[in-house]
């Protein structure tokens, strides 16, 4: 296997592969052109960010700075806007359903390290893929960690670090986030 390859399986890779370097590098100069769009350049922030992921449905929304590792692992439902300062660390898929709304400074992190100091040492990497279902509200600042999936119809409360896969249908909140209510 090729180290991205091994990366989208999940399996420890080497991030400093050249064809990964690459990528990020590709990825990087995308984003930063679209950090620097202005509201009337609309057009072209959203020819931007159809080049950066891998797939988009339909009307979405995303407001600059967003920051994200590969981009081609993110892929979005109709409806999705992600506000202000979010980072995707998308090192394994990110699928995000429809009607997502992703408030600002939230973080999706499918990277993650190994256990054993031996292998971080060595400087591997791994990832966990993430998913979102529909209509799923998160709270600015929240952190949605690596092989987390989400459930339809949750609101992740303001904050979170939802450490763990959460059921449809509830309001979830705090560090390690659990279900504050269940949504009728």
């Amino acid at each position: 296997m090729t180290e991205k390859e091994k990366m989208l399986a999940g399996e420890l890779y080497k991030s400093w592969d050249e064809e990964l370097v690459h990528e990020r590098a590709r990825a990087r100069q995308i984003v930063y052109s679209l950090n620097q769009t202005k509201d009337a350049e609309m057009h072209y922030r959203k020819q931007l960010i159809e080049d950066l992921f891998g797939t988009l449905e339909g009307e979405y929304g995303l407001e600059p700075p967003f920051f994200c590792d590969y981009g081609y692992n993110i892929h979005v439902g109709e409806g999705f806007f992600a506000n202000f300062n979010c980072v995707f660390l998308d090192v394994c898929s990110i699928r995000i359903g429809k009607r997502v709304l992703i408030g600002p400074s939230v973080q999706l992190y499918t990277a993650t390290h190994p256990m054993d100091r031996e292998s971080r040492a060595r400087g591997l990497e791994a990832g966990k893929p993430i998913t979102i279902g529909d209509d799923v509200w998160i709270g600015g600042n929240a952190v949605i960690n690596p092989g987390v999936t989400i459930g339809d119809n949750v609101i992740v409360g303001a904050g979170a670090v939802v450490t763990k896969d959460v059921p449809s249908n509830v309001f979830i909140g705090g560090n390690p986030a659990k279900t504050i209510k269940v949504i009728e």
